[in-house]
């Protein structure tokens, strides 16, 4: 019993380590050059290292054991794993979701399709229409467009003046002497050859633009060299028609859209 108990103490005791000078634990009968398996995703895992030393028949035996790679799990993925494989498409069956009589959809399709054709063309003219009120002249402007003078308070061989459009026009009551002056000069030869008959609806009124041709100026009336108009500016005469006869002056005067209201005796501008 001695000897057992002895035995029994001998085995409990606590093992003694030696370590080397470099403070590692010293394991002659540790294989340190057996390495874990290789990783397939070349991720190296620290192996795990056990030894032991077993006393059998034959002698001593050291076992040297390594932590193994993990286990992991692999599945095939496909494009469907719900739906069957199938070497041609098939078409679904929509008969169910069809109407049974094709006339009464078809007529509502064509009344839908006229409807909106309807109504797109009535949104297309007003659009249109409102656009193009937009470019039209204002009220005012549209009050300027026409101008109407009583020219029966305006004597004989005298000027009047008015403005029409942000201009001033001349309005010249011509005696007989000053039309058969216009009449009788050599207008085919003048710069600007135009006859007096040409720019006259009545011999005895003389309608014209009072700017001039040149630079835009007013002449002076009842003035120049040719007892019509001159325009002290740049020295351009005009003879009692209205026509350029000396000076810058490239063109005779304007004469405006007009005509005569004789019920009323009134003159109508534009």
């Amino acid at each position: 019993m001695a000897s057992f108990q002895a035995v029994k103490k001998s085995f409990n005791l606590t093992p003694t380590v030696r370590a080397l000078p470099s403070g590692v634990p010293a394991a002659p009968l540790l294989n340190l050059a057996a390495r874990a398996p290789a990783d397939p995703h070349a991720h190296d895992a620290p192996p795990s290292w056990a030894g032991g030393l077993s006393k059998t028949s034959s002698g001593l035996f050291s076992k040297t054991y390594t932590t193994g790679p993990a286990q992991r799990l692999f599945q095939q993925r496909l494009l469907h794993t719900s739906a069957v494989v199938k070497d041609a498409p098939e078409v679904p069956d929509f008969s169910g979701y069809r109407a049974k009589n094709t006339d009464n959809t078809r007529a509502l399709s064509y009344v839908m399709v006229g409807t909106m054709g309807v109504l797109s063309a009535s949104v297309a003219k007003s659009s249109v229409s409102e656009f193009l009120k937009t470019m039209a002249a204002s009220a005012d402007v549209l009050a300027l467009a026409k101008v109407e003078v009583d020219i029966s308070s305006i004597p004989e061989g005298k000027n009047v003046i008015i403005k029409w459009r942000g201009k001033p026009v001349f309005i010249r009551h011509r005696t007989q002497s000053e039309i058969d002056e216009a009449r009788s000069a050599n207008w085919k030869t003048f710069r600007d050859p135009q006859s007096d008959e040409e720019r006259t609806k009545k011999p005895e009124w003389l309608v014209m633009l009072g700017v001039c041709t040149h630079l835009g100026c007013v002449p002076i009336g009842e003035a120049g060299d040719f007892g019509g108009w001159f325009c002290p500016c740049h020295g351009s005469h005009y003879d009692i028609s209205g026509r350029a006869r000396k000076g810058p002056a490239p063109l005779n005067l304007e004469v405006p859209v007009h005509d005569f209201n004789d019920a009323e005796g009134k003159l109508v501008i534009g």
